[in-house]
């Protein structure tokens, strides 16, 4: 499911460039459907995430709350972006997809709309974090990381499998937050 923000943002795109300087430039639907810039996070670590309801990795969400509540003081902001493209692991709606993480894990990270994440309706946001990646190869599964620096830039991608409480994510995470926007 492809918003309109992410189709004006699509269409604004120049072939082969990035259509953004940071993760600032991007607006996105929450998971209530309200643009939000994302320009609100600016000055935070982000921890971007392509989430899913029904797959191997969602007890992930558990240690993406953990976190929030643990760092978000300090300045981490977790995003979760839900996304159906592998094995159709997202099919609820929006509010479905609410309901669960607020039921199931008591997510309290800001959510966004359903999105793709790779394929050719990928989402612009992803296109910009895998442009900006050391790794351009595409999100390879539900719960892939981008750890995005207080400034905006693309500072590390973690894959499905790594936890967000791993001691590598962790470190990371810790690093940024130290570092001046």
């Amino acid at each position: 499911m492809v918003t309109t923000l992410a189709i004006a943002s699509l269409l604004a795109m120049k072939p082969g460039q990035p259509m953004a300087n940071s993760i600032y430039d991007f607006t996105m639907a929450n998971i209530d459907g309200k643009p939000t810039p994302l320009r609100k996070f600016k000055g935070k670590v982000l921890l971007v995430v392509n989430v899913a309801s029904k797959c191997g990795n969602t007890p992930q969400y558990a240690a993406l709350e953990s976190l929030y509540e643990k760092y978000g003081k300090e300045g981490l902001v977790v995003l979760g972006f839900p996304a159906n493209n592998f094995g159709a692991q997202e099919p609820g709606t929006d509010t479905e997809i609410k309901t669960f993480c607020t039921s199931t894990y008591n997510v309290k990270f800001p959510m966004f709309s359903k999105i793709s994440v790779k394929g050719d309706d990928i989402a612009p946001l992803y296109k910009w974090l895998l442009a900006q990646s050391k790794s351009t190869s595409d999100v390879d599964w539900n719960f892939a990381k981008f750890l995005v620096a207080r400034d905006g830039s693309t500072v590390q991608r973690f894959s499905a499998r790594t936890k967000p409480d791993s001691a590598d994510v962790v470190a990371a995470i810790e690093a940024d937050l130290k570092a001046k926007a």
